[in-house]
C-alpha cells in the first residue's frame, strides 16, 4: 500500500443502531480517536491478533482520503471538496480489552491503534460517488450478509464530520477518515473469508480478506 497517512482519524457510534448495540448512547458530537500509520495493514495479508488479548470484532467502514489541507473549516462544500478518493476499511477492534479499558476509564489505544487494527481496500474515485448522504455498502462473512452501511443513516453528515474533525486535528493530503461502522459488528473466528463491497455509480467494488 503506498498511501502513508500522518494519521488515521476514526469515528466512533456515528451510527445509532451501533451505539445501541454495544449499550452506548448517541453521541451529540462526533466521537473520535486516532490510529497511527504502524497500524495499517494489506487486506491481502489477512487478519491476525494476539489470542491472549481476547475477541477482535470486525467494523467495515466507509474511509476516506483526503487530497487538501482542512483546519478549522466551517464551510461545507469546503470539506467535501477536500475528499479525494473512498474506499471501504476495516476498523478492528479487541472487544474484551476496550471493555477492561473504558471499565477503567484508560485509553483505548491498546484495543484500536495496534499493528493490523487498520486495513484499507484501494482507492476509488469520488466520481463513483452519486451523492455523499446516499453510499452503500455492505461485509458479508462466509458469504452471510452482517453489515449494511448507509450513508443517510450517519448521525452526523459526512461534511459535518469533517467540519467538526478539522477543529481539533489539521488534515493533511493522504491522511484517512474513518466514518464509523454501522450494527453487526461481532467477533472474528479463526477462517473466516470477508468479503466488502461499495456500490458506485457505475459498478460496484469488492474486497476480501481472511482471518489466519
Amino acid at each position: 500500500m503506498s498511501l502513508q497517512p500522518s494519521k488515521i482519524v476514526c469515528v466512533g457510534r456515528s451510527y445509532a443502531a451501533h451505539a445501541k448495540e454495544l449499550g452506548n448512547a448517541v453521541p451529540e458530537q462526533p466521537v473520535l480517536f486516532l490510529k497511527p500509520p504502524s497500524s495499517l495493514k494489506s487486506f491481502a495479508e489477512g487478519i491476525s491478533w494476539n489470542q491472549a488479548l481476547g475477541s477482535c470484532h470486525y467494523e467495515c467502514e466507509l474511509s476516506l482520503r483526503i487530497d487538501q489541507t482542512l483546519s478549522q473549516v466551517t464551510d461545507t462544500a469546503e470539506a467535501l471538496a477536500a475528499i479525494g478518493a473512498v474506499t471501504l476499511g476495516l476498523d478492528l477492534t479487541l472487544r474484551d480489552l476496550q471493555d477492561k479499558l473504558k471499565t477503567k476509564g484508560h485509553p483505548w489505544e491498546r484495543a484500536k491503534a495496534f499493528d493490523g487494527a487498520c486495513m484499507l481496500g484501494d482507492w476509488v474515485d469520488i466520481a463513483e460517488i452519486e451523492a455523499w448522504d446516499q453510499v452503500r455498502y455492505r461485509l458479508e462473512i462466509n458469504d452471510e450478509v452482517r453489515q449494511q452501511g448507509d450513508t443517510a443513516l450517519l448521525i452526523f453528515s459526512i461534511a459535518e464530520l469533517l467540519k467538526d474533525i478539522s477543529q481539533v486535528f489539521s488534515l493533511n493530503p493522504d491522511d484517512v477518515v474513518m466514518t464509523g461502522t454501522p450494527a453487526g459488528v461481532a467477533a472474528l473466528v479463526a477462517n473466516d473469508q470477508l468479503k466488502m463491497t461499495l456500490k458506485g455509480k457505475s459498478q460496484d467494488f469488492t474486497w476480501t480478506t481472511f482471518v489466519k
